[in-house]
């Protein structure tokens, strides 16, 4: 094996490590793959024969990379195409689509870090907020990728914890919208059709992006039939706040299986939005890798 080829099997070892800080601080799995690649460019042109801790030598240089785009995001005021789509396709009633800042998934109940938009945050906040909480980098080596002091990194990272714990990205789903969406979800798993109907608008929509592309049933009585045929064994539901509206997390055995989100109107369910797709699933809930 030559080298060159060492190297490359090395860098391949911490490829997806990478693509997960890169896609945490950015927000979009394209950014994120753009961000790696670089990486393995700076990498290739440097060697790797005297570098004593490469995956120390990856953080830094693909956290600098990450801080350099979203500077450059910021100063052409440019959103990664993956969030400005929202999180699952939600258009608002002019047809555009909904901001990113409106785009959250919050379900800590179940234990899992969700991805939160963080545009609200400066670019040194995002960096030092991701690397040292999500992946426990030590706040001195953060410091030497913003090029700051060990002092400031830690005050950049408690001011992004306030921002994103007192920030209102999203607005809290209704309590009157949630008792609707609870009377729903028991009645689902019921298997009680009755129950449903009572929730359900007549012309209500189920609107399903799933791995063979999306599908639409219409009507009160289609939908309920759905609910009760999708009922899974072992399913837990863990409320959530999807753009702003009541919603649903499912997972069986702690693995995320479907989002849902639900559009309440004069007490009734009229819309549903469910994402089963794991791919874009995985997106939306990813699971943080260390």
């Amino acid at each position: 094996m030559t080298e060159q080829e060492q190297i490359a099997a090395e860098f391949e070892s911490h490829r997806s490590y990478l693509h997960a800080i890169a896609f945490r601080i950015l927000g979009s799995h394209a950014d994120a793959d753009d961000a790696v690649q670089e990486a393995w460019l700076r990498l290739a042109r440097t060697g790797g024969g005297r570098i004593e801790d490469l995956r120390g030598w990856l953080t830094t240089v693909t956290g600098r990379i990450c801080l350099d785009m979203l500077r450059r995001r910021g100063v052409r005021g440019e959103q990664p195409l993956e969030l400005s789509v929202g999180v699952l396709g939600r258009e608002d009633a002019g047809g555009s689509r909904a901001d990113p800042e409106e785009e959250v998934l919050l379900a800590d109940s179940v234990g899992l870090a969700l991805y939160v938009v963080m545009d609200a945050l400066t670019p040194a906040e995002r960096v030092s907020f991701v690397l040292h909480d999500v992946f426990e980098i030590p706040f001195d080596g953060i410091a030497a990728i913003l090029g700051r002091s060990t002092a400031a990194t830690k005050m950049l990272a408690s001011r992004a914890r306030g921002r994103i714990r007192l920030g209102k990205p999203a607005a809290a789903a209704d309590a009157a919208e949630q008792e609707v969406v609870d009377a729903f979800l028991a009645a689902a798993g019921r298997g009680d059709i009755a129950g449903l109907l009572a929730v359900l608008a007549p012309d209500v929509e189920l609107r399903q992006t799933s791995p063979v592309g999306t599908r639409v049933v219409r009507g009160a009585n289609e939908v309920a039939a759905q609910a009760t045929l999708g009922a899974r064994s072992g399913a837990l539901g863990h409320p959530a706040v999807v753009d702003g509206v009541p919603g649903v997390l499912v997972t069986v055995d702690g693995r995320p299986v479907s989002v849902m989100a639900f559009t309440v109107t004069g007490g009734a369910v009229t819309v549903i939005r469910l994402l089963s797709d794991p791919d874009r699933l995985a997106q939306v809930v990813p699971s943080w890798v260390a």
